[in-house]
């Protein structure tokens, strides 16, 4: 079974009005990125995960990273009615600490059934180890909620770097040891702070969404994984619509590619192929949503 734990959601329910698409080239060195799609177009997108961990967050000048909601003030309702017509697809929802009320949605998100959060400091420009950060973090370890969190860089440039550098998910694993945390993007390009991260904490994670579009950094990071005996720490996904779940296995198989001619250490394909289909729903404490069906 493939689990693909990093995804954000459809924009629309129905096809997308020409004026309202987004599309992004320079991300990477993959195709452009269309930010915009519909329900339809995200299963298309997503053929090749079983099960996928789908969220949005809201936060200012979302359109230009990760599109719009039909209804930008029902980002977690939006993703709720998705699940729930799509039950391999996992909601998680957002919060925003900074906010009076996150108490409320949060309360909100779970009487819904929400599996799982998805946060991102930078983004949402909350101090993550702020008073309300880590009540919010607490809530979640009490409600066994695993939390997605953005780790690493952004193009977004309000987005502040220190807030979603690897050592925070330090700090905060360090404060609440069973709180189950996925680093995301291996903490791109800090990728060997991540590692150290992962190494040290029994539930903390990392998902390899969108690193392997660079190349050199994909291989230099899983072999760093490997050499600190972490590769089992490490969870399939792609950070669709970034990318597709298809193009992130193609690019992971073809990590040691690179490499021809050169007496530089291989990446083992064993272990990449334990990552595209990591037990991630039994690691996080999650049951398969197929079997409610």
């Amino acid at each position: 079974m493939i689990v693909d734990v990093h995804t954000h959601g459809p924009t629309h329910k129905e096809e997308v009005p020409a004026a309202e698409k987004r599309t992004y080239s320079g991300w990477h060195s993959g195709p452009p990125v269309s930010t915009t799609n519909s329900w339809a177009d995200y299963e298309k997108g997503m053929e090749a995960a079983d099960v996928a961990f789908v969220f949005n967050i809201h936060v200012p000048d979302t359109d230009r990273f990760v599109g719009t909601p039909d209804d930008a003030n029902r980002i977690n309702e939006s993703i709720y009615e998705f699940s729930k017509a799509h039950p391999h697809r996992i909601g998680f929802f957002s919060v925003d600490p900074n906010r009076h009320d996150w108490i409320d949605e949060f309360d909100k998100c779970v009487a819904l059934g929400m599996k799982g959060m998805k946060l991102g400091a930078n983004y949402q420009r909350f101090d993550p180890l702020g008073r309300e950060a880590l009540r919010l973090y607490a809530r979640a370890e009490k409600f066994n909620l695993p939390i997605v969190f953005h780790t690493g860089t952004s193009p977004v440039r309000e987005a502040p770097l220190l807030y979603s550098h690897p050592t925070v998910t330090d700090e905060v694993a360090i404060r609440f040891p069973d709180l189950k945390i996925v680093m995301a993007h291996i903490g791109h390009p800090w990728v060997w702070d991540t590692v150290a991260v992962i190494r040290k904490h029994p539930n903390v994670y990392a998902d390899v969404s969108a690193i392997y579009t660079r190349p050199w950094q994909l291989y230099q990071g899983l072999i760093f994984a490997s050499e600190w005996g972490t590769m089992h720490k490490l969870l399939f996904g792609s950070d669709f619509p970034v990318t597709t779940p298809a193009y992130a296995i193609e690019r992971l198989r073809a990590v040691n590619e690179i490499l021809d001619g050169t007496k530089l250490p291989r990446v083992s394909l064993e272990q990449i192929e334990n990552i595209i289909h990591a037990d991630t729903l039994n690691i996080l404490g999650l049951e398969d949503p197929r079997k409610k069906r």
